[in-house]
Formats: structure tokens, sequence, C-alpha cells
């Protein structure tokens, strides 16, 4: 990455003209986050480094098959090994035998069928690690095998894998005239590959009994009260009886949403009455959190003779892996922005979300929207060259705006500057042609002693835009709540909004610094016994926690400044708090914060609820998203068309943040977006033969890393609040990992005149054309 697009965000347009220089506290300033340094050294708790008096340690056996039927589960021989407490299995479990976010259809361990590589059999508790391994493994399992069904195509008339059947979902989209036709049809087939979260700390938690019968969970979740309410339900016990600690998240991006480490951990920890650890390998962490749902797309796009949008026609099949997880929330996302950021006046669009013996998938950043943005941006390079047009102007001519109407029927209310985004990135200079001389020889595809020649390299230049919703869809009732005391001087947010890396938790300081002009600002550590605040995805604690603590700071404000307005007989909304100190419109009246808290304790909670929306209708019809985010992407990639290694040089973003609220944070989160979208345009790719998880390792499945990140230069933020949004800012990560990929297949098509229909694109597709 490039040194200054690392360190700084350039000036942000809006209708309050230029940014002006930066506040050293409040919104708006570059407030590095608490935990930087303890991370940073290596210092910070991570739930892998939790400890207690007397643990015991607890491994997972798991199926090495993707489909068998389960005729016989023997313990004895695990049982009987010298340190075993316990060996637990599908028949031990006291409550609910399944679980689920959206449908309870995946169990906690399997009983009669296995239905993907890697689902858990049993677990076991010993006094020590090796032990607790060694005894899963002497588990001894009688399988009958089964052919699996590993084509989602085929599953539609495969036999039932699961009692509910295979289809999870069906949205068919009709919007316009079906009749409707263009002067020039371009079609396509696409296909996007199993991304994998790839947390760099892999899973693991402590579960410690209590004296009352139930158990606290410390692990790194992300939504700890449905987590909570799930394990309660599996070991039969009321939610209050189970406490989820939140602690040690290294970061995530919906990895952290699977209860299916955490339930047996809990479940073992009650039977043994002891505190029990486990510690996921990372094979285990492979095959046991979902992931981005592998799509296969079909797109016909319309369009007349000057390149304007008429319709597209679209068939979108989801892998949903083994259960359903988050695949019906992620094939609404997919179906309403089939179309992307244009005006398209006619659309029909078939949507399905299938069951398959493959590993599940779920929660990924702008799952659903990454998919088919690098399908509908295929479209678009294929109409302009077929219509002679350049691309970006192509995509300019069909851009949409505020105004304007979804395929969904929903009008966009919400700032859509995405002309003005694609505008800034085509315009910005392209980079320097890398220089012919041994010591730039790092600069080919490849890297240093690659095999490439400079004569076989050919530079591309692609474009993309793309978009995602914010918060939660089709009905989904958000809200959160925080509380806001303060003491001696110091303010304290209580929150169960958990800090995944977005950054709420400097957002949380920041705004109560605002408010109330205190320095000192702590956010407290996250549990269950905490009013709810949701998961931590789709921007949703910017908007919805972070609006709740400012809520509950204004209220504190008023409980301040109350007595000040009375004494001098004015209204508390004559009085501001600006650089810690309190003054009257007149002057009359000047004090301190810290005075006017002398001897106080003032607290106050409260809520944030956005709007209500409605699920999508029988023909994929309703106002479903509370909000848009948009991005537009330039790339810049040396392709070598002999060997077919791809090697990205720049990536210019522009982008639709609303407002900024803590710029290097801004920046930091643009960068690692738009880092992850390119590891899912080359290299990431979770393989399967037959069901089967292949090199589930980080040697097999290749992360980008430092050397391999681009530069990425943010050209420019369009800073147009929204107005239903607290602070009016817009999600931030999610939309630069859709939309990347996207741009970086664009920019191999202008380098190879190749069609790259498939993701992550493989080196015979970047050969070039003869």
């Amino acid at each position: 990455m490039s040194n200054d697009a690392a360190t700084a965000i350039p000036a942000v347009d809006g209708p309050q003209g230029p940014a002006q220089e930066q506040p050293v506290h409040g919104l708006g300033a570059s407030l590095p986050p608490a935990d930087a340094r303890a991370k940073t050294e290596g210092t910070f708790p991570y739930a892998s480094d939790l400890w207690a008096e007397g643990l015991l340690w607890a491994a997972v056996l798991r199926s090495p098959h993707a489909h068998a039927r389960v005729l016989s589960i023997d313990t004895t021989a695990a049982a009987e090994m010298p340190g075993v407490r316990v060996v637990v299995t599908h028949a031990d479990v006291p409550g609910e035998a399944t679980y689920g976010r959206t449908v309870a259809d995946r169990p906690v361990f399997a009983s009669d069928l296995v239905r993907h590589h890697g689902e858990a059999i049993a677990a076991v508790a010993a006094d020590h690690p090796d032990t607790a391994r060694l005894a899963a493994a002497a588990i001894a399992v009688e399988y009958e095998l089964l052919d699996p069904v590993t084509d989602p195509e085929k599953a539609f008339a495969a036999p039932p894998l699961h009692p509910d059947g295979n289809l999870i979902r069906h949205i068919p989209l009709r919007y316009g005239d079906p009749d409707a036709a263009g002067e020039v049809v371009v079609e396509g087939l696409y296909r996007i590959g199993r991304q994998d979260p790839a947390p760099i700390g892999a899973e693991a938690g402590l579960a410690v009994p209590r004296p009352d019968g139930g158990v606290d969970i410390y692990t790194a979740s992300t939504d700890p009260h449905t987590d909570r309410d799930l394990a309660a339900a599996c070991f039969g016990l009321s939610p209050e009886q189970v406490k989820v600690v939140v602690t040690g998240v290294p970061g995530a991006t919906g990895d952290r949403e699977d209860p299916g480490f955490q339930i047996p951990l809990g479940l073992l920890a009650l039977r043994t009455g002891c505190p029990v650890k486990l510690a996921a390998t990372r094979e285990e962490s492979f095959l046991g959190h979902p992931h981005r749902h592998p799509t296969l797309l079909r797109y016909r796009h319309h369009a007349d003779a000057e390149g304007r949008l008429v319709k597209v026609e679209a068939q979108i099949l989801l892998d949903a892996g083994a259960y359903a997880e988050a695949s019906s929330e992620s094939l609404a996302a997919a179906v309403a922005f089939a179309c992307g950021p244009y005006v398209v006046p006619h659309a029909f669009v078939e949507g399905w979300a299938v069951r398959t013996n493959n590993p599940p998938s779920g929660h990924v950043r702008g799952e659903g929207a990454m998919q088919v943005c690098a399908a509908y941006e295929a479209q678009m390079d294929k109409l302009a060259a077929r219509l002679g047009v350049d691309p970006a102007e192509l995509r300019l001519r069909n851009a949409l705006a505020t105004g304007d109407i979804l395929p969904t029927g929903q009008t966009v209310t919400c700032p859509a500057p995405v002309a003005e985004l694609l505008q800034a990135v085509r315009d910005f200079p392209l980079p320097a042609l890398p220089k012919d001389a041994p010591e730039d020889d790092w600069l080919l595809p490849g890297g240093p002693e690659g095999a490439g020649e400079p004569g076989a390299v050919r530079r591309g230049v692609g474009y993309a835009l793309g978009m995602v919703h914010m918060l939660g869809a089709e009905g989904t009732d958000e809200v959160s709540t925080a509380t806001v005391k303060v003491h001696d001087g110091i303010a304290t947010v209580i929150c169960a909004a958990v800090e995944t890396g977005q950054g709420f938790s400097t957002l949380a300081r920041q705004i109560v610094q605002d408010t109330l002009g205190i320095d000192e600002v702590h956010v407290a550590s996250v549990d269950t016994d905490q009013p709810p605040a949701g998961p931590a995805t789709h921007g949703r604690h910017t908007w919805v926690s972070g609006g709740a603590v400012e809520r509950a700071a204004k209220m504190v404000r008023t409980q301040l400044l109350q007595p000040l307005a009375h004494k001098f007989g004015m209204s508390t909304e004559l009085l501001q708090i600006t650089d810690g100190k309190i003054t009257s419109y007149d002057g009359v009246l000047s004090t301190t914060v810290m005075e006017a808290l002398e001897g106080k304790e003032l607290w106050a909670t409260a809520q944030c609820r956005p709007h209500p929306t409605e699920p999508l209708d029988e023909a994929g019809q309703g106002d479903a998203f509370v909000g848009l985010a948009f991005c537009a992407i330039r790339a810049v990639v040396d392709v070598d068309i002999e060997l077919g290694s791809v090697r990205v040089v720049e990536m210019a973003v522009a982008q639709d943040v609303g407002r900024v609220l803590n710029p290097a944070q801004l920046a930091t989160r643009i960068e690692a977006g738009v880092t992850q979208g390119v590891g899912a345009a080359l290299t990431e790719n979770l393989r399967t033969a037959r069901g089967l998880v292949r090199h589930p390792d980080l040697t097999g499945y290749a992360l980008p890393t430092s050397l391999d990140a681009p530069d990425i230069r943010i050209v420019k933020l369009v800073e147009e609040r929204d107005v239903v949004a607290p602070f009016g800012a817009k999600a931030a990560s999610a939309v630069p990992v859709v939309t990347s990929p996207a741009a970086v297949a664009s920019a191999v098509r202008s380098a190879t005149g190749r069609p790259v229909n498939r993701l992550p694109i493989r080196p015979q597709a970047a050969v070039a054309a003869p």
C-alpha cells in the first residue's frame, strides 16, 4: 500500500465545502484505537490466551466425509483413556439438538447423518490438550458413505439433504415490461469461488460453570446475545443462566458469528463442573465456520444503440452448503443489487439458495452484493466492447442517482453520488509505466526471480461500481441500547456493541468527547448482562449503536446544563460546550465542564431504532433496505500474457461515506476492504473435491500479504450526509470489498482481451487471447 494512502485521506467535498483542519478529539479527529498499542506490542489478551484454575481442554471430533449415514458411535476407548473427563455426543445434548440464527437446522452434533466435511460428531474434555485430541481421534464412528450433492444446479432434483428440503429460498424479481428489448444484447455465465474469512486468530474460548447450574462463556463473539440464546436453548437452560463475555476479539469479517464452537464448549463445562478451554486448530477453523457463498450467475443485458440499459435478465444460484445460515439474507441482497448502481427500467431476476454437501456458507463482508457486482460489471465491459464505447463513459451514461428507483421498487432517498465517484477515479492520473531495468524486476507479475519476461507484460485498466445495503434488511428490527455515565470527570460508555476492528469503541469515545467535552472516556467490556446491541454486521454499530451512545450522551448533557441554565434564567439550548468549556450565547456564563461536574454523578440510557423496512414480496418488490453505500474503483494491473500471472499495480478508490468521523480509521478500513477484495479476485478460493475441503490451511489457502497489496489511492470521499443516519455517516468497509474484485477482473480483461468470467482469476484466464 502507498504510504500516503495509509496515513492520510484527501479533503472531503460536501455541502459544507472542503474539509477543515482536523480536530484533536471528538468527531472528525483521527483518534487512535484504545487497544492499538496492546495489539502492536503483543500484550492484547486474545481469547486463546484465556486461563482458569483447574481448567480442562476440549477437542472436537469432526467428520472426514461430506455425506454419510452415521451407523454407530463408540466412545468407550476415548472415555477410558487416562486424563479424559467426559465424552459427549448428540445423545448428551440436554436441550434443543439443532441451532441456527435464521433457521434452526444445524445439529450441535451429527446424529443420523453427516452433511458436510468437518461436521461435529463428538467432543472431549481432558486434562491436557494432547490427551483431548488423542481421545477424540480414538472415538470409533461407523459410517455408510453416501453420494454427496456438490453441484448446486443438481440440488433441485437431488434427494432431500435435510427434512426442510434442498431449496432454502427462491426470489423472483419482476420489474417493468417482460417484452422490452434492446438493440444490443450481451450474455454471460459467471462463477464466484468460496472465499473464507480466514481469521488470523482461530476460534477459541473458555467456559466456566456457575454455582446456579448455569455457565459463563468467554469468547470472541460478535453477537453475544444471540449466541447466548442459541446456547441456552441447546443446554436446556434459561437465557439468564448463560452469560457470554466478549473477550479478545482480534477482528472479524463474519467469521466470529458461528456458535458451533461455543455450544460444545459450554456443554463440556456443564458436564464436568470444571472450566473448559477450546482453541481450534487452523484446520478446524477452516472446516467449522461459514464461508462466502460460491455463486453461479447467468446474465443477459439489453441496451439501446447509445449504450443506455433497457433490460437486465439474470439467474443467480447461491450454494448455501449444508445449512441455511445467512443464505436467505444473502440471496435478497444478490437479487436486489443484481443490476448494480445503474438505472434499469426493466429487470427480471430469478434467485435461488440451495443446500448441498459443501461447507456451510454465511456472513462475509458484502455477501450477495460482491458476487453480483463481478457479474454485472463484466456485462458492462462486454456491452462497452460491443458498442465501441469507453467503459467508464458507458457506466456514466447509466449511473444511478438520488431519486432513481431500484428494481425492487424502492426509491433511492439517500445520497447516491455514483457518477461523481466514477468521474473522480477516471480523471485521477494513471501510474507511471514500470521501467525495463534489472533493478525493477520485482515489478514484474510473479515478483523477484519470477519467470516472466518484460516483453510479455501488458498493462490493463478497469473500472467497477459497487453498492451495499446498511443495517439489516427485509423487516429486521434494528435496535441498540447504550448507557453513558459520568463520575469524577470520567465518562464510561456501556454498550453491547462488539469492537471487531470496525472502530466502534473509538467512535463511542469520540461521540462522548464531542457531546460532553470530556477527554477521558472509557468503553466498558461487553457481556450479555448488558442490553442487546445486535450483531456487528453491515455497519450497524456506527449507525445504531453510535446513535444510541449519542442520544444517551445528549441526555447527560442536558442533566449537566440544566442547573446552570436555571441559575442564569435561560434554556439549555442557549448553552454550548466547546473545548471543555461551557459558555452562553451572550458570554455571561463561562465555566469549565470539570467545574460543572464537580461532586456530580450523571448517567442516562437511550435506544436507537432506525425506520422499519419490509420483506421483498412474491415479485421481489419492497422497501427492504434502510440505506445504501456506493463505491467506484479503477484498477491498474500488469499481466504476463504468456504465464497468466497478474500484479495489481494500483487501486484508485472514490467512496460515498456520508461523513468522515475518524479520517485515519476510515482510510484503514477502505484499504483493508480493497485488499480483501484483491484476494477474492486473484488468490482466495477454498477448494473442495466431492465436498471435501482441500488444503484447509494458510499454505493451501492463499491470503494476500503486504507484498501483494497494491498502491491504494483514496482519491475522493464524498461527504454528503444521509439525513436519516446518526452523524450522517455510512458503512465504510464492505463496499470496497464488493467493488474491488470486479475492478481487477475488468483490468485483466483490458490487458488480455479475455472474458474473465470466474473469480478468483485463474492463470489460463489471464493468458492473452490469440
